[in-house]
């Protein structure tokens, strides 16, 4: 059975758990007994444990299940993200009593995503179910953050990108790992918050040509063109349907 997840136990009996690459549904949803398994190992000891993120997410509804088997475990969660936490994974590092980002790892969040057919009517069914799988989705990160719904979902609508500093100052995370003071002891970071919409924008405008600031001004340039002479007689010769050698 591929898993996504893997244990790790320390000689102290803490459990280091390993979330990388996708929640995928495959390994999750193909064996009913696999969220059975997870849900066992999880619960194999109550010692604190450690969660390492790297994933780009997966399917909502597994990480959604594992979001809530590490709400109810008794032990302390310390979750670390070392590389990105996105979509359904950023959601399952909100289970954490404590979350930790490296230096030059990334929180991701946006709206749920899904492929569907069928007619106007199933059409409609989708994105109800998508609305509501947001709403449920906004509850997890309004529960660690604390920030308005609201807010949370111009945040997801925009595709936001946060390295650590900017994860801090919204609540999505609450420390940052391997951190190195300044001179006046306090942390250095740089606040970012990334929008992809934003980016593609302004790359499209970077990538267009640039004006000819002398052309601007110039005098259009007379199009070329034929007399109106020669005009008339092709028409006169149409009308009269005569041949000119």
């Amino acid at each position: 059975m591929r898993r996504f997840w893997n244990w790790v136990t320390g000689a102290d009996g803490g459990r280091t758990l390993y979330l990388d690459g996708p929640i995928a549904s495959e390994s999750w949803w193909g064996d009913e007994i696999t969220p059975a398994i997870f849900k066992e190992e999880l619960g194999a000891s109550n010692h604190d444990i450690t969660i390492w993120i790297n994933s780009p997410g997966g399917d909502v509804f597994a990480g959604a299940q594992i979001y809530n088997m590490l709400q109810e475990y008794p032990g302390k969660i310390t979750v670390k993200i070392d590389g990105n936490a996105a979509s359904i994974a950023s959601v399952i590092a909100m289970a954490g009593d404590e979350v930790l980002m490296s230096p030059i790892s990334t929180i991701v969040i946006h709206n749920p995503e899904t492929i569907a057919f069928g007619d106007e009517t199933e059409m409609s069914r989708v994105k109800d179910m998508l609305s509501e799988i947001k709403e449920a989705i906004i509850n997890a990160y309004e529960l660690k953050t604390k920030l308005t719904r609201t807010r949370i979902s111009h945040l997801m609508d925009e595709e936001s990108w946060m390295n650590v500093k900017t994860a801090m100052d919204l609540g999505f995370a609450d420390g940052m790992l391997y951190d190195n003071a300044g001179a006046d002891g306090n942390p250095v970071y740089n606040s970012v918050l990334f929008s992809k919409k934003e980016m593609a924008a302004t790359l499209l405008k970077k990538l267009m040509p640039p004006q000819d600031l002398n052309k601007q001004n110039a005098p259009a340039e007379k199009p070329a063109g034929v007399q109106i002479s020669a005009l008339y007689t092709r028409l006169f010769q149409l009308n009269n349907k005569t041949e000119v050698l």
